[in-house]
């Protein structure tokens, strides 16, 4: 069937043009939500009174249609709560390429760490936590369909009026098929959050997200940018800035003032073991990564700290040795954290990204 001619296209809505046009104002500038390295995102309001945002792709070309497609047949082919939902899309056989999606009103992630909604104390650590965490699970969701997002960042985090995560963009994923270790394709992706492995390698495997994942961590625990050429040499990439501060322990230099990370012990065990976290995933071998799956089950032992503490009471101020160790989940005994345990005073550590 011509889908030019059919009224839905991989399984969604196929819009007319003209009424996303009409939607958009034409696309008016003053409707932009975002731009990407894809495409500009705008706001909009069906005919039906529904209100979305617009993604438009820059160029109709064979690499754009490619990316369209995957996109649709990610988004409808995988639900999630914390997946953004894709409305439909128009013809690809149209004039311009254009994905329509459930408009989420609270910006990105990065927005309020450090872009126009940031501001000093206004996402509390709890907030925090349960942003990685429902990024988390997201992604360990995507993993066991085999799939792999391919640019996890902070910009493509988006956040409801709840603060409730709706990972988005998924035009650079990729199927994975279960019987290789590895899928071989040019690195793709965001300075600051590609996995340095596949940067060198051209070798694209599950761990390639969690490193990405990692420096969202990173972000949440410092509000500092993944990349800022106006800091140090050495410390332009925010995972080698953590990196050094935590391997030289001085983790204290690289959390947000405005967390607690002094004044509330508990606060500072929970902000040290995620900053543990971080610093597996960051690793530049990905073998001595943890999987996604076990990244949440970190995640979720260290928020039920909260939980703990406040049944037995305030923790130690010293209690901040081996955090991941002792206070989550455990992980299988050959896992990551094995590994890294034994191996850390030989492995070497993340570099800088080009």
């Amino acid at each position: 069937m011509d889908p030019e001619k059919s009224s839905h296209y991989l399984g969604v809505h196929v819009f007319d043009y003209n009424e996303l046009e009409e939607a958009t104002n034409s696309f008016d500038s003053s409707k932009e939500l975002g731009e990407g390295g894809f495409g500009t995102v705008y706001k909009g309001k069906l005919r039906d009174g529904r209100v979305v945002a617009v993604k438009r792709l820059y160029e109709n070309n064979y690499k754009r249609v490619e990316q369209f497609r995957n996109e649709i047949e990610i988004l409808t082919r995988l639900r999630h709560r914390n997946l953004v939902t894709l409305y439909g899309c128009t013809s690809r056989h149209g004039r311009e390429l254009l994905l329509v999606y459930e408009y989420i009103s609270n910006g990105t992630v990065a927005d309020h760490l450090h872009g126009e909604f940031s501001k000093p104390g206004s996402l509390s650590w709890n907030t925090r936590m349960s942003i990685s965490i429902e990024t988390a699970s997201a992604l360990a969701f995507l993993h066991n369909s085999e799939v792999i997002h391919r640019d996890v960042k902070t910009n493509n985090i988006l956040l409801d009026s709840n603060f409730c995560v709706k990972v988005a963009d998924f035009g650079l994923s990729r199927l994975f098929p279960t019987d290789v270790t590895h899928v071989s394709t040019a690195p793709q992706g965001t300075p600051g959050y590609v996995d340095p492995q596949y940067h060198e390698c051209y070798q694209l495997t599950s761990k390639s997200d969690v490193y990405s994942f990692g420096v969202v961590l990173i972000e949440l625990i410092s509000s500092l940018p993944a990349v800022d050429i106006c800091r140090h040499r050495q410390e332009i990439n925010l995972s080698n800035m953590a990196i050094n501060k935590i391997q030289s322990n001085a983790l204290h230099e690289l959390v947000d003032s405005n967390l607690g990370f002094d004044s509330n012990d508990l606060v500072k065990l929970m902000i040290t073991a995620v900053a543990e976290l971080a610093f597996q995933c960051l690793q530049n071998d990905r073998d001595l990564r943890p999987s996604m799956p076990e990244v949440l089950e970190a995640l979720l032992g260290i928020q039920s700290m909260d939980k703990t503490a406040t049944e037995i009471g305030k923790p130690s101020p010293g209690d901040d040795a081996g955090l991941l160790k002792n206070h989550t989940l455990s992980l299988s005994p050959d896992s990551v954290i094995s590994k890294w345990t034994s191996s850390s005073s030989s492995t070497t550590h993340a570099s800088s990204i080009g």
